[in-house]
């Protein structure tokens, strides 16, 4: 069976926290519940126990993509995530398929944007270039651009649900990503007319691209920083808690 939308959410957090949060990794079982659980970077957020995350990390365990930390012990047991050696991933390529495991479908733009903090990517083309091999090993897929969109999107195959039904994979064999690259440099044949001219135009393009723009950069700072605060507290609070458990047990 595939893995379902809590094992994939469970392994998403696994690949960040390795990379992210270094010092605090393995995860303990109350820190991996923490990281799923987030609010910020994820899609959708969800409220996971720490029984369904347990039987998830049982289950990746038996597809021998996570395990124990070789030195957990009983009362603080930490896991770790395998699935670059099982699957024979590259940096850039577990990158890609960990911010879509976590924050489903998006364009190249999104991915090469969210996955800073995992692996930069010099450009775009990186990003395409990597994301033709997972598709060629049928580990994602391209979806058909939304209406108003100029991009494409990808999509994980690994498992768990696809958010939008009826929505046709672009391809899933070699070479299956041509449709999602040329997507941005493609334009409609035509364009719809107007019934009617705007009563008013209270901007013009250029002041309007530039406020967007604007926005965007102040959305995408304010939600690293968050995202890096989130972090060093799961962090601090797992440390504290070791600590309280040595300081119990001695």
């Amino acid at each position: 069976m595939e893995p379902d939308a809590v094992e994939i959410r469970v392994l998403g957090c696994l690949i960040e926290k390795q990379r992210t949060t270094p010092d605090a990794y393995p995860l303990t079982l109350n820190a991996l519940r923490l990281a799923c659980n987030q609010s910020t970077n994820r899609d959708p957020v969800v409220d996971y126990d720490e029984g369904t995350i347990r039987a998830a990390l049982e289950r990746l365990g038996r597809r021998k993509w996570t395990t124990l930390a070789s030195w957990s012990n009983r009362r603080a047991m930490k896991y770790r995530h395998t699935l670059d050696s099982a699957l024979g991933l590259s940096d850039a390529e577990i990158a890609l398929l960990c911010v879509l495991m976590l924050r489903g479908p998006q364009t190249p733009g999104e991915l090469k944007q969210r996955s800073e903090r995992l692996h930069p990517f010099e450009g775009l083309e990186r990003v395409e270039d990597t994301m033709s091999r997972l598709v060629e090993r049928a580990l994602a897929a391209g979806l058909p651009r939304r209406p108003g969109q100029r991009e494409g999107r990808y999509v994980q195959l690994l498992g768990g649900a696809v958010e939008e039904e009826g929505l046709e994979l672009a391809a899933a064999a070699p070479g299956a990503a041509e449709p999602v690259m040329a997507s941005a440099q493609a334009e409609p044949a035509t364009a719809p007319t107007p019934t009617a001219p705007p009563a008013e135009s209270p901007a013009s393009p250029a002041e309007t691209t530039t406020h967007v723009k604007a926005v965007a950069h102040d959305a995408a700072g304010l939600e690293q920083r968050v995202a890096r605060l989130e972090d060093e507290l799961a962090s601090l609070r797992a440390d504290l808690r070791n600590l309280r458990e040595e300081l119990g047990g001695s």
